[in-house]
């Protein structure tokens, strides 16, 4: 499981930070999952190491544009460049119709099926390895956190002992490592727990943004080992936060705290805090820290691997973006 940062602005883009949108990586399924979708993350997308034709799921926090306004484009231009099997779309009952409405006025048709899931809160969507749950935090419209959920694997499988024991290989491996007894072909009595090393806990990510501290997003993101939450603002600026319904620094801490989560990532930064500003980005990690330590800041491009338990967070080179296509 792999997150990269393709937007980590709130409202507007800036030179070195685009509007929201986050890709979450499934290697071994050769999956994308996107949690929203601003203007320009297409383009983000071809400057990272991300293939757009993975693309499968898309989970759409609530309707203001600088978290859809590039959806269309990105579900168009799959069509013609990526090709892919289908993709499933989650978010506010709303989203159904402003894809309608733009398929409309645009004139354009997919080649390929699209799927729209208004969603609601609860379980929105699960498979043999993953769940994703929602629940409605608290801003000026309607908008969702979303939890992904990987289950608990078997342990793994030791051969080296099951070859030592003269246990032939085959359909019988498979059952010794889901934890079976079988019978040998000689007799024997085999316990499959024997041969497996200890259950590996699925991990957990929670994805909170557009909101203010609320009980849901604490609710939401409890134990999990990574929750990305928005910090449009700095503490000084919280009457500011409380009028625009967005997170404080010290509010994303908070959440963090609360919930007993492992890692505490912060995003969508308002661009007032500029270099050079009276406050600066820097200020915002570290009132965050002083309330949960275990706290970094996202920025483009930026991509880390969703630890295990007990294990830190893992940057994934490389990080930069690619250069912008000469014209």
């Amino acid at each position: 499981m792999q997150v990269t940062f393709l937007g980590t602005s709130s409202g507007v883009p800036t030179r070195g930070r685009n509007v929201s949108s986050v890709a979450l990586r499934l290697p071994q399924r050769a999956e994308i999952w996107l949690f929203d979708c601003g203007e320009g993350t297409q383009h983000q997308f071809l400057r990272s190491e991300l293939r757009i034709s993975q693309i499968s799921r898309i989970f759409v926090t609530h309707m203001h544009g600088d978290h859809t306004f590039g959806l269309m484009g990105l579900l168009a231009s799959c069509g013609l460049a990526g090709n892919p099997e289908r993709i499933d779309i989650y978010g506010p009952p709303d989203l159904q119709d402003y894809l309608k409405a733009c398929q409309r006025y645009s004139q354009t048709r997919f080649a390929y099926p699209v799927k729209v899931h208004p969603v609601a809160p609860g379980l929105v969507f699960e498979d043999d390895e993953f769940s994703v749950h929602c629940e409605l935090l608290k801003h000026r419209v309607p908008a969702f956190g979303y939890r992904i959920t990987e289950k608990d694997r078997p342990g793994q499988f030791n051969v080296e002992k099951a070859t030592a024991l003269g246990i032939p290989s085959g359909p019988i491996y498979g059952q010794l490592k889901r934890g079976e007894r079988v019978t040998l072909p000689d007799g024997r009595q085999i316990d499959g727990a024997e041969f497996c090393g200890p259950e590996q806990p699925g991990r957990k990510l929670a994805y909170c943004t557009d909101t203010i501290y609320c009980d849901a997003a604490v609710q939401l993101a409890q134990e999990a080992d990574v929750l990305i939450h928005e910090a449009t603002f700095a503490h000084q600026d919280a009457e500011m936060a409380y009028q625009r319904l967005h997170s404080t620094s010290t509010m994303a801490a908070q959440v963090a705290l609360g919930a007993g989560v492992k890692h505490l990532v912060m995003t969508h930064f308002s661009p007032r805090y500029a270099p050079g500003n009276a406050i600066e980005l820097k200020d915002l990690l570290a009132e965050a820290q002083a309330i949960f330590p275990n706290t970094v800041m996202a920025s483009d491009f930026w991509s880390f691997e969703i630890p295990r338990a007990g294990a830190e967070l893992t940057t994934i080179a490389p990080t930069k973006a690619k250069p912008k296509p000469k014209r």
